[in-house]
């Protein structure tokens, strides 16, 4: 549990919310994000060099084969609208 502003009013400040945190905190609780209420839960602080690091890691989801299908379908489209 940590300490941050409450759900309801960002004035009150609550010692009960959860963070995401690495599985060998000694504090850590296992849980899915589906587990946590989200009145519970307590965003992680990001910075730009985190958003860059995830970008360097992350495999695209959609292949150039998709991305041909979808252009021809959309140029499809305009011809017969």
């Amino acid at each position: 549990m940590v300490r941050g502003p409450s759900c309801a009013t960002s004035q009150l400040m609550v010692d009960d919310l959860l963070t995401p945190c690495s599985p060998g905190d000694p504090a850590a609780i296992e849980l899915t994000w589906m587990d946590v209420p989200s009145a519970k839960l307590l965003e992680p602080i990001i910075c730009m060099s985190d958003m860059l690091r995830s970008l360097s890691t992350t495999q695209p989801t959609v292949n150039m084969e998709v991305l041909f299908k979808v252009r021809k379908f959309t140029e499809d489209l305009e011809q017969e609208g």
